[in-house]
């Protein structure tokens, strides 16, 4: 009896490998008669009816862009490329498609003695170098000398960190072409646009409270007179 059992059983091991798994056999069987087919007009049919049943078992990717197309080239991947048929973009997948590999996309380079700093110094850097001569872009070194001492702080909260090594660093990633006076205190810079901006602000808060009062006032004096 248990030779009849292990006789009629089929295991997986004996079967035909899965090309992507995540379709399963019976798609891979249907793909593997779509071959069989001599009829081209029916072939083209049935090869479109299994597409439809692949995009039925993942609903939730239909939204996601070239998909169908996505789907041709698996059907084309799973027929190791011996279908003949016609997708829907009319250009048939080939088996070289399947091997491409995106480009390389290059790190991006930095001294290593500047690493701490982070990539957006060198950004920021950058920006400045393109920006004319002028208050403007001195308030803007002002900024990016703030910021790489707060960088610097951050990566080494045990050391303390001079004014003279952030002006140091800031020449030399700018190849001398950026600097800080030597007097002034890049805290003192940082501070004092914090409070430029908070009196702005304070400025413009206190302009609509004015207006505010003026404009209850007038609608009091108006209310009076109604009465």
């Amino acid at each position: 009896m248990s030779d009849l059992i292990t006789d009629g059983m089929e295991y997986n091991s004996a079967r035909e490998e899965l090309i992507i798994p995540e379709y399963g056999r019976n798609v891979q069987k249907l793909i593997n008669y779509a071959k069989t087919i001599e009829d081209p007009d029916y072939r083209q049919k049935f090869v479109e009816s299994v597409v439809d049943l692949m995009q039925q078992m993942h609903p939730q990717s239909r939204n996601i862009d070239d998909y169908r197309d996505r789907l041709w080239k698996h059907v084309f991947r799973i027929a190791k490329y011996e279908l003949d048929v016609i997708p829907p973009s009319g250009k048939k997948p080939r088996p070289e498609d399947s091997r491409k590999r995106p480009e390389k996309v290059d790190y991006p380079v930095m001294e290593a003695k500047f690493r701490h700093y982070g990539h957006n110094v060198q950004q920021l850097i950058k920006k400045a170098l393109s920006m004319p001569e002028g208050p403007k872009r001195d308030g803007f070194v002002a900024v990016i000398g703030s910021y790489m001492k707060l960088a610097y702080r951050t990566w080494n909260k045990e050391h303390y960190v001079s004014d003279d090594v952030i002006k140091s660093d800031l020449e030399s990633l700018s190849n001398g072409e950026l600097t800080l006076d030597d007097s002034a205190s890049i805290d003192q810079l940082s501070s004092s646009r914090r409070r430029k901006r908070t009196s702005s602000s304070r400025d413009s808060r206190d302009g609509r409270d004015s207006r505010d009062s003026r404009n209850g006032d007038k609608s009091r004096r108006n209310y009076r007179r109604k009465k």
